[in-house]
C-alpha cells in the first residue's frame, strides 16, 4: 500500500485540472476499501447533499417504469391476455443487458483518465444515452421495438449508476459512510417508491411519462456533477489493458475475497425477495386483489411506505454508525420485511396490501440504511471501486428490474399467491447471509 501521497480526509486539496499534483495516486494508491480517501475538493456536506437528487435521477425511472409505466404499455399495446407472459419476456432482456452493462461501465469508468475526473463523464453520457433510449420507448409500437428501447435504458442508465455508486468509497471517509448511505439509500428509495407514486400520473399517457423522467435524470444529474466536481485523473497511470482482466469485471474471487461474496450474495437474495412482490404491485392489485383501478390507489401505497423508508432510513443509518455495527439492522429488517409479506398471504384484501406497504417500507429502509455502507467496507481494492461496485450493484439492480420477469414466471407456475412465502424464504437467506462477513459487524 502506497500512503506517502495520500492526503489525510479534511486537508484542502487543489481544484481539479490536469495540472493538480495530487492526482497521480490519489485514491488509487489504498489496497482495500478500508482507507479513508481524500477529501471532497467542495466539501463532504455538499456531497452529501447532492447524493440524494443525484439518486433521484436514476431511481424514480427504476420505480415507475418496470412496475408501473412498462407493464402498462404492453397491456395497452399487446392486450391483458398475455401481458404476463409479454412483460417476463421484455423484463429478462433487459436485466440481463444491466447484469452485463454495469461492470463494464465500473471497469471503463476506472481507467478513464480526463481532467474531470473518472465517474464525471460516465455519468453525463449514461443520463445523456438513457434520456434518448427513453424517447425511443415512447415511439415503441411493437414487442421487438420495445425490447430493444428497453434494453438500450438499462444500459444507458446502468452506466451512469455505477460510476455514481463509486463516489461513496472514492470521496466519503469511513466514519461518515452510513450517514451518507441513509442519504443515498433516501434518495434510492424516495426515487424507487416516487416512482410508482409520478409514474401513475402518467398511467394514461405513457409517452409523456418516459419523456418527464428522461428530462429530469438529465438535469440532476448534471447538477451533481457541476456541483461536485472530482479531482483529476489525467495524470494516474493507466494499468496494461488486457482481455483476462475484462473477463474478471465479472468476477470476484469467492476465496480470496469472501466478505465480499457474502455482501454481494446477501443483497442479491434479500433484493430479490423484497422486489419480487412490490415490484409486482400493478398486476397484484389487478389480478390477485381485485382492485378496478389500481392507478387511484397506487400514489397513496407509495406515500406511506415512503414513510416507512423514511423514518427507518433516517434512524438506522447514523445509528449504525454510533454503535460500528451493521449486521443487526440487517437480520432486523429481513424479519420485519417477512412478517409484513406473512399479512396478503394469509389475507387476501386490499386492507392487507394496504398494511403490508408501511410495515414492509420500514423494514426495507432499515437495511437500504446500512447495506450500502457494509458493501463500501468489503471491496476487495480501491483501484477498482467502480468495477466492484458494479459487480455489486448487479444485486441491487437486477432484482428491481428482473422481478416482473421473476414474480411472472412464479405466478405462471403456481399463481398469485406464491410470491409471498418465495419472498420471505429469499429475504431470510439473504439476511443470513451477512453473518459470515468478517470485515464488519
Amino acid at each position: 500500500m502506497t500512503s506517502d501521497t495520500s492526503v489525510p480526509t479534511g486537508e484542502t486539496l487543489p481544484e481539479p485540472g490536469p495540472t493538480a499534483p495530487v492526482t497521480t495516486n490519489t485514491f488509487v494508491g489504498t489496497a482495500s476499501g478500508n482507507d479513508d480517501p481524500p477529501a471532497p475538493i467542495k466539501g463532504l456536506r455538499r456531497l452529501m447533499v447532492w447524493i440524494i437528487p443525484a439518486n433521484l435521477g436514476i431511481y424514480l425511472i427504476w420505480g415507475a417504469l418496470p412496475g408501473i409505466l412498462l407493464p402498462q404499455q404492453i397491456t395497452v399495446l399487446f392486450g391483458q391476455k398475455d401481458q404476463v407472459a409479454n412483460l417476463a419476456i421484455v423484463a429478462t432482456i433487459g436485466a440481463f443487458a444491466a447484469m452485463i452493462a454495469q461492470p463494464i461501465a465500473g471497469q471503463i469508468s476506472d481507467r478513464t483518465r480526463s481532467r474531470f475526473g473518472r465517474r464525471a463523464p460516465w455519468i453525463i453520457i449514461g443520463s445523456l444515452a438513457g434520456g434518448l433510449s427513453l424517447i425511443g420507448l415512447a415511439f415503441a409500437n411493437s414487442l421487438v421495438g420495445v425490447i430493444i428501447a428497453w434494453t438500450l435504458v438499462q444500459i444507458s442508465y446502468n452506466f451512469a449508476q455505477g460510476p455514481l455508486t463509486a463516489v461513496m468509497p472514492d470521496r466519503v471517509p469511513l466514519k461518515r459512510r452510513g450517514t451518507f448511505a441513509a442519504l443515498s439509500g433516501i434518495g434510492l428509495m424516495v426515487g424507487a417508491l416516487g416512482g410508482s407514486i409520478i409514474g401513475s400520473l402518467f398511467f394514461n399517457s405513457v409517452a409523456v411519462g418516459y419523456v418527464f423522467f428522461a428530462v429530469f435524470s438529465v438535469v440532476v444529474l448534471s447538477l451533481f456533477v457541476l456541483v461536485n466536481p472530482d479531482y483529476s485523473s489525467a495524470r494516474i497511470e493507466r494499468e496494461p489493458f488486457t482481455l483476462v482482466e475484462f473477463l474478471k469485471t465479472f468476477w470476484v474471487n469467492p476465496v480470496a475475497h469472501p466478505d465480499f461474496f457474502w455482501a454481494f450474495t446477501g443483497r442479491l437474495l434479500l433484493y430479490t425477495g423484497y422486489f419480487a412482490v412490490t415490484g409486482y404491485q400493478l398486476f397484484l392489485l389487478s389480478n390477485y386483489f381485485k382492485v378496478a383501478h389500481p392507478e387511484q390507489i397506487i400514489p397513496l401505497l407509495g406515500m406511506l411506505s415512503l414513510v416507512g423508508i423514511i423514518v427507518s432510513t433516517v434512524i438506522a443509518g447514523p445509528l449504525s454508525d454510533k454503535v460500528g455495527r451493521r449486521k443487526p439492522f440487517v437480520f432486523a429488517s429481513a424479519a420485519v420485511v417477512s412478517l409484513a409479506f406473512l399479512l396478503p398471504w394469509m389475507w387476501q384484501d386490499v386492507t392487507a396490501w394496504i398494511i403490508m406497504t408501511v410495515i414492509a417500507g420500514f423494514g426495507f429502509g432499515m437495511f437500504q440504511a446500512v447495506d450500502t455502507a457494509l458493501m463500501s467496507e468489503v471491496l476487495p481494492s480501491a483501484k477498482s471501486f467502480a468495477k466492484d461496485l458494479g459487480v455489486v450493484n448487479i444485486a441491487a439492480t437486477l432484482p428491481q428490474t428482473l422481478a416482473p420477469g421473476v414474480a411472472g414466471a412464479i405466478i405462471l407456475a403456481f399463481g398469485y399467491s406464491a410470491l409471498f412465502p418465495i419472498a420471505i424464504v429469499l429475504g431470510i437467506l439473504g439476511a443470513l447471509a451477512v453473518w459470515p462477513i468478517k470485515a464488519t459487524r
